[in-house]
């Protein structure tokens, strides 16, 4: 909040309501902007019938804002609201409704499932971040975290409101930093576990894909869980996919996982578009020196033996992770780390992957 919109809400709070309070205290102050000198707000009232009192109220809230140094004129209008109407419920899970074969949803033009074999590689930091990248250069992004058990795109992007659903059957998905989100944690408390089974899972999976208003994209990244399990499996036998990208850390015991995981996509067949190394190494930011913690080159010399694009190889930063705690991933800034998941997406839309 700035200076200005400060001492407006301070003012604001000097104008007593009849019946105790003030605009602020009320919360009754919605749609505050101020542009330039030119100040515009709304105040909203209980109800139609105590709006139709406030006429001499809101003349004053004009008048006490006008007086404030810097702001050039002033735009107060007035409303209401009634009782507010329940929403029609929304349950996610369940059974999967069967399909004819594999679908997108509509207004997708492409799908790129994340994927690793293991959990702890940063495959959500990289997911959040690639969408953000390929949002700055343009593209329609969406991103669909499917880690139904372990959830993170929530706190990574910043988001926490439980998404609307005007009939009960079509969810409308969120938007942070020009990307369209949905994920399970946002239907459900954070430290809420989901304790489903695999059919339920399935389902969920199924509702994110198909009842979601996504509206038009260029592309819709698909958070995977680590493994092998039942969402991967679904996802790849139940949506027409561009492809999948593997994340894994040089380290052999990733490395291990790792392949599983190729193995799956293989035998599903889901092109495999590529590989991205991450936590490839450390830069001291005391004394300048590399170390490669997680060991060096595995991810390089296995996309070699598959015959399959490097895409990436990115080092493990501390921005990068405090960046994501804090909601806003590091690729929506500047500095190295945005430099490298804005290579890392300008690659996959030359290639005709994003």
């Amino acid at each position: 909040m700035d200076l200005m919109e400060t001492e407006i809400r301070a003012q604001l709070a000097r104008l007593v309501l009849p019946d105790g309070g003030d605009l602020i205290s009320r919360d009754m102050i919605r749609a505050l902007n101020v542009d330039q000198g030119r100040v515009r707000f709304v105040i909203e009232a209980p109800s139609p019938e105590i709006a139709r009192q406030m006429e001499p109220l809101r003349v004053a809230a004009e008048k006490i804002v006008a007086e404030i140094a810097g702001v050039e004129s002033v735009s107060a209008a007035l409303t209401a609201h009634g009782p507010a109407q329940k929403a029609p419920s929304l349950k996610i899970g369940g059974h999967p409704k069967p399909q004819a074969g594999p679908t997108k949803p509509a207004g997708v033009d492409r799908i790129l499932a994340i994927g690793s074999g293991k959990g702890g590689v940063g495959k959500s930091t990289v997911s959040s971040n690639l969408a953000v990248a390929l949002a700055r250069q343009g593209r329609r992004v969406g991103l669909l975290d499917a880690d139904i058990y372990g959830p993170s795109q929530p706190r990574m992007m910043g988001v926490s409101k439980r998404p609307e659903s005007p009939d009960g059957k079509t969810i409308i998905p969120l938007q942070a930093h020009g990307v369209t989100i949905m994920s399970i944690g946002l239907m459900l408390p954070e430290d809420k576990a989901v304790v489903w089974r695999g059919p339920m899972l399935m389902g969920a999976l199924q509702q994110m894909l198909g009842q979601v208003a996504w509206g038009e994209l260029d592309v819709l990244i698909v958070d995977l869980p680590p493994g092998t399990g039942d969402v991967a499996m679904t996802l790849c036998q139940k949506s027409d996919l561009t492809g999948a990208i593997v994340v894994s850390t040089p380290q052999d015991v990733a490395l291990l996982d790792a392949r599983k995981a190729l193995d799956m996509f293989a035998t599903l067949k889901t092109p495999v578009l590529g590989l991205i190394e991450n936590m490839s190494v450390f830069h001291c930011p005391h004394c300048g020196g590399e170390s490669h913690i997680f060991g060096s080159g595995g991810v390089q010399r296995e996309a070699e033996r598959l015959g399959v694009p490097m895409l990436a190889s990115l080092p493990i930063d501390l921005e990068t992770r405090l960046a994501g705690d804090g909601g806003t991933p590091v690729a929506a800034g500047e500095g190295v780390m945005a430099e490298a998941y804005a290579r890392l997406a300008e690659g996959l839309i030359k290639g005709g992957m994003a």
